[in-house]
């Protein structure tokens, strides 16, 4: 018998977007499957007017506190009301900031947000994105050349999420659904710069998957056999046919996240630079 789900709240407090602290506080609940995180979130707290209409909302709701504040005497008052309210708190960063500042040998500038500064590197994500919007499931495929990353599969292996996953971190990536019996685009078989990466799963995971995109479909579409997992198998063998008659790697991505699965072809790269 599993144990009744408990919640508590987690108040999350950022000079910036908040992104990071939103991702360490979610990979720490994420190690607690009976309990689940009320998340609080407050970004661009730069102000201690700002900050004290912040410590209220906390007061009234009490719970773990994370922030990442570079501000010191912020971060000082935070510490001191927690405190206070006897409340567990946390700067994300500054441990991180002490080794750096250790190995080193110089203190960090401490500039707020100075990872979200508009650099060639953030216009290399945005170009990364756009050209993955412009070729999201086989849409432009005499333009593979000019992608990093080509992802292949048979309709719900992940192949969009993950094409937008690998975008923000500036890899341009198309994506081109294979279907049963159909040839692949010329264009992606003479392709040379891609690595090119075949999604697979089992037909099982597919099945399911699927049946749950079933709403809102044509009276032809032939939903049926689109969750029938005799056809899935055919379909998926079709795909791994096509993947290693051209010797192209494949990823199961069945209990794989989107991020593990970006991860994964991350690493394909770097081998195969």
């Amino acid at each position: 018998m599993s144990k009744p789900q408990s919640f508590f709240h987690l108040h999350l407090i950022s000079d910036a977007t908040g992104e990071t602290l939103l991702a360490a506080g979610r990979a720490a609940s994420a190690q607690y499957k009976d309990t689940r995180a009320i998340e609080h979130i407050y970004p661009l707290i730069r102000t201690e007017k700002q900050l004290a209409k912040v410590l209220e909302e906390i007061d009234a709701e009490p719970g773990i506190v994370l922030y990442t504040v570079v501000d010191k005497d912020l971060a000082a008052s935070i510490d001191q009301r927690c405190a206070a309210m006897g409340l567990p708190c946390v700067s994300v960063l500054e441990p991180v900031l002490t080794v750096f500042q250790s190995y080193l040998g110089a203190p960090a500038g401490r500039r707020v947000g100075a990872q979200h500064v508009l650099d060639a590197e953030y216009f290399r994500r945005i170009d990364a994105l756009n050209f993955t919007m412009d070729h999201d499931d086989g849409q432009l495929p005499t333009d593979i050349e000019e992608a990093d990353v080509v992802l292949i599969g048979i309709s719900r292996t992940s192949k969009t999420p993950t094409s937008i996953y690998l975008a923000n971190r500036g890899i341009k990536t198309a994506n081109i659904p294979i279907v049963l019996g159909v040839p692949v685009p010329d264009s992606l078989l003479t392709a040379k710069r891609p690595l090119i990466v075949g999604l697979v799963a089992t037909a099982e995971r597919i099945s399911h998957v699927r049946q749950n995109r079933l709403l809102g479909t044509t009276t032809t579409f032939d939903a049926q056999n689109y969750i029938d997992r005799a056809a899935i198998s055919d379909e998926l063998s079709y795909a791994r046919q096509i993947c290693t008659r051209h010797n192209w790697p494949m990823i199961d991505v069945s209990r794989r996240s989107i991020e593990e699965t970006a991860a994964a072809i991350v690493a394909l790269r770097g081998r195969t630079r």
